[in-house]
């Protein structure tokens, strides 16, 4: 039982990290380096992401600066910014781009916060499909008769459930985050 749930504390814990990293890469008017993560480059013949082949930094609240180790590939990264469809229009001075993050309106505000409900959303179910699994696991090993009764529903009603609660907490906490982040003007 220890095993089933260490593993079902570690699925559940990997789907509240999957929806930290799909809000991090919501914009929220604010430059972070987050935002380019699922940028993808064309560089030699390989599709790569942007941190490889480019150094990415916040010098202030609204501009992100990238610059490339190789100077020839700063138009793929420019395109390769523009095609990730983030609403961002880079620049670039032969040397490094610029990419300027603009101010979101409150209407843009709304449907984003409406979008991170939904991913957020999607976790809590991710991490109750766990829940499922294990306590079917729970039925098969007291069919089995490998736990007692008691066992059983001391780990159906308790541990595995208060698991649950731990890692859907955890989810709500990090939306919380997020929407007080997007609706700060």
């Amino acid at each position: 039982m220890e095993e089933l749930f260490a593993r079902t504390g570690e699925k559940m814990a990997k789907s509240v990290e999957a929806v930290k990293r799909e809000l991090a890469k919501i914009r929220t008017g604010k430059a972070t380096v987050s935002l380019l993560d699922g940028v993808k480059v064309e560089y030699y013949g390989n599709t790569v992401p942007l941190r490889q082949v480019a150094n990415i930094s916040v010098p202030e609240a609204r501009l992100l600066i990238v610059q490339p180790w190789e100077k020839g590939i700063i138009g793929d990264i420019e395109k390769s910014i523009l095609k990730a469809d983030l609403g961002l229009n880079p620049s670039n001075d032969g040397n490094i781009i610029r990419v300027p993050i603009p101010a979101l309106t409150e209407e843009r505000r709304k449907e984003m916060v409406r979008f991170v409900h939904k991913l957020a959303e999607e976790g809590r179910v991710s991490v109750r499909n766990v829940r499922r699994d294990a306590n079917e696991s729970l039925k098969k090993l007291k069919t089995a008769g490998e736990i007692s009764e008691d066992d059983f529903h001391r780990a159906h009603d308790h541990t595995i459930q208060d698991m649950t609660d731990k890692h859907i907490k955890e989810v709500d906490t990090v939306l919380s985050a997020k929407e007080t982040e997007l609706m700060r003007v």
